[in-house]
């Protein structure tokens, strides 16, 4: 297989260097990510200013590197239209540092890359995880989780989500593989609001995660520590 690894963290982020690791396993690997943290813009692409292509040096032996000065959503277009050799059969997008579930999903870098490619007529597979650095969960089971997704790969106009959650072995409750979308954000958003001595007043977005979510959805199953794998539908693309 020829695969694109990319995601919205950046070149240098941990999870991306698990990612391109595993897809080295199953194929010829280019990686072509931001060269700077692009979390939250969706499928938002360059359209005024110049985008910087530069090689990049990658910890992972035998895969094609490449650093791109803009967007989760560019990074899918420049490997396709001026990098890569020829279309990949698949797009891996992450992981993520960070859940993308619920409606978090419509601000998601992540998925936003993921979307670009289907766009293309490429099929793609989102990965994200819990905010923490606990990877136990995604090394022992990613890589048979991606290749049962890789041979069951759904409509064209469909991508899997796939949400592993930071947790122990034995803490892992199991694996939903057909979790539905919850009608919420999974970080509960607010703007903290400081004064200026000008009379303006400057707000900073933050947020706190859920400690609850109806039952069936991925947000209740990765807060039960399950790995949640669902499929999310552009109704653009047909």
């Amino acid at each position: 297989m020829r695969i694109l690894v990319v995601n919205d963290d950046g070149i240098t982020s941990e999870g991306i260097i698990r990612l391109v690791s595993l897809a080295a396993k199953l194929g010829e690997v280019w990686v072509v990510a931001p060269d700077a943290q692009c979390s939250a813009m969706s499928q938002k692409i360059t359209i005024r200013g110049d985008i910087k292509v530069k090689q990049a040096d990658f910890p992972v032996a035998a895969v094609n590197a490449y650093s791109v000065g803009g967007t989760p959503a560019d990074c899918v277009k420049v490997a396709l239209n001026y990098l890569m050799p020829g279309r990949p059969d698949i797009v891996f997008s992450g992981i993520n540092y960070g859940y993308n579930c619920g409606y978090d999903i419509l601000y998601s870098g992540t998925v936003g890359a993921a979307l670009e490619a289907l766009r293309a007529g490429i099929p793609a597979i989102a990965f994200s995880k819990e905010m923490n650095d606990v990877y136990d969960v995604v090394d022992e089971h990613i890589l048979s989780i991606t290749k049962e997704l890789i041979d069951n790969m759904p409509a064209t106009n469909e991508i899997w989500n796939v949400n592993f959650p930071g947790c122990t072995l034995d803490e892992l409750e199991g694996i939903i593989w057909d979790a539905k979308i919850a009608p919420m954000e999974f970080y509960a958003d607010h703007y903290e609001r400081e004064d200026n001595p000008d009379g303006s007043f400057s707000l900073t977005l933050t947020g706190d995660p859920i400690t609850t979510a109806p039952e069936g959805t991925d947000i209740r199953y990765v807060i039960d520590r399950y790995i949640s794998i669902g499929k999310i539908k552009s109704n653009i693309i047909r």
